[in-house]
C-alpha cells in the first residue's frame, strides 16, 4: 500500500498537535518466520523507501540472520560458527563501490548526509568506535536527509544482528533517522495514531518504530506500555510485532511479559518470537537476559507446554548462557545450581 503525506516532518519540539509528516514513513516490511534459505544480500535493489509490497522481503531479512537464527538453530539449518555473510561491496544501484573504511572518517564533513549515514554505519558494523561515536554526534541531523534504500536496510540489520550492543544501537538510530523520525513527542504521538491504525501494514511498522523510539530512551515506559497492550490484540501478527517491539526497547519491564508470551501465547510463531528475544534478538544486555534464565529451566520441566515450545527454552538456555548440555532439564538444573553457589 502506498503512504501518501505530507513532504517533510517536523524536528522540533514546538507542541504542534499536527506534525508535518515525512513522505518515507513507510511501513517497515513483515519480518515473517525463521527459515532456511534467506539471504540479506539478496533484498530488493530499489533505492525508494520500503512500500507496503516490500513488507515480507525487508522481515524475512532481518530475522534470517543473526537476531532470525534461532529457530533456524533449532532445527540445526544455521551453524552459529558459520553465519550468513553480508556482502557491502555493491552500491544500491548495483554498481561495484569501495567498502568503507576508516581513512574516510575525515572526510565526512565533505560527504552528504546520506552518505554519512551509510559510511558510519557499515564501519559500526565492522567495530569502528570512532564510527560509533561520530553516529551519536551526527544522527540527529539526519532525519530528513537520509533517505531508507537498500544499502541502509542491508546496513542495518548487519548492525542489529552484531554481537556488540552499541553497534545495535547505532543500528537503532540510522534506522529512525531514515524513517524520518526524529526523537521527539511529534515522532511520537504519531507512531502511538499509526499504532492503531486499521491499516495492518502501518500498525504493525509502527509497533517496531515505537520499539526503535523507546531503546532511545522517547518515553519508553509509556512505549512498554502500549506494546504491552498489544500483546493482547486478536491477530497474530500484531502480537508477533508487539514482542518485537517489546524487545527492542532493552528495558528490564519487558522480560516478564516475553516470557508469559513464550507460555501462553496461542500462536506457535508468537512464542517463537519471544523465546527468540529472549535469547538472542533485541536490545537486551547480557545480564537482562540471564534473568530469564529461571523460568526458562521451569519451562524446559512444563508438561502443559508442546514439545517446541519446550525446545525453544532449552535454546533460549544455551543462547543466554553459552552453556551446549543436552536438552535434559535435570543436566541444565544441576549446571544451574552449581554455577549460583560458585
Amino acid at each position: 500500500m502506498d503512504v501518501s503525506q505530507p513532504s517533510s516532518f517536523g524536528t522540533g519540539d514546538s507542541g504542534s498537535s499536527t506534525p508535518t509528516l515525512d513522505p518515507r514513513l513507510q511501513p517497515t516490511p513483515d519480518y515473517g518466520k525463521l527459515g532456511p534459505g534467506s539471504d540479506i544480500a539478496g533484498y530488493a535493489s530499489s533505492s525508494k523507501p520500503p512500500s507496503a509490497a516490500k513488507t515480507q522481503a525487508r522481515m524475512v531479512q532481518l530475522m534470517a540472520v543473526g537476531l532470525g537464527m534461532f529457530a533456524a538453530i533449532v532445527a540445526g539449518v544455521i551453524s552459529k560458527a558459520n553465519p550468513t555473510r553480508l556482502d557491502l561491496s555493491h552500491s544500491v544501484s548495483g554498481r561495484r563501490s569501495q567498502p568503507a573504511s576508516p581513512k574516510d572518517l575525515p572526510q565526512l564533513d565533505r560527504m552528504k548526509a546520506q552518505k554519512q549515514a551509510e559510511t558510519l554505519l557499515e564501519l559500526a558494523v565492522g567495530h569502528s568506535p570512532e564510527a560509533i561515536d561520530q553516529i551519536s554526534s551526527r544522527v540527529d541531523r539526519w532525519p530528513g536527509k537520509v533517505t531508507w534504500n537498500s544499502q541502509i536496510a542491508t546496513l542495518s540489520t548487519a548492525a542489529l544482528n552484531s554481537d556488540d550492543l552499541r553497534v545495535r544501537e547505532s543500528g537503532v538510530e540510522v534506522e529512525l533517522a531514515a524513517y524520518g523520525l526524529a526523537k521527539n513527542s511529534a515522532s511520537f504521538d504519531y507512531l502511538l495514531k499509526t499504532s492503531e491504525s486499521p491499516d495492518h501494514a502501518q500498525k504493525v511498522w509502527a509497533l517496531w518504530a515505537l520499539g526503535l523510539m523507546g531503546n532511545r530512551g522517547v518515553n519508553t515506559e509509556q512505549v512498554v506500555e502500549v506494546l504491552g497492550a498489544h500483546l493482547n490484540d486478536s491477530d497474530a501478527d500484531s502480537r508477533r510485532w508487539a514482542v518485537e517491539g517489546l524487545a527492542l526497547t532493552g528495558n528490564d519491564q519487558t522480560i516478564e511479559p516475553l516470557l508469559k508470551v513464550m507460555h501462553d501465547d496461542p500462536s506457535p510463531l508468537v512464542r517463537e518470537r519471544a523465546a527468540c528475544s529472549l535469547a538472542e534478538s533485541g536490545l537486551f544486555t547480557s545480564e537482562q537476559r540471564l534473568a530469564a534464565v529461571p523460568q526458562l529451566l521451569n519451562y524446559t520441566e512444563d508438561t502443559s507446554l508442546d514439545a517446541q515450545t519446550r525446545a525453544w527454552a532449552f535454546q533460549a538456555l544455551a543462547d543466554i548462557t553459552h552453556q551446549r548440555l543436552p536438552n535434559d532439564s535435570a543436566a541444565w538444573r544441576s549446571w544451574y545450581d552449581s554455577a549460583k553457589s560458585n
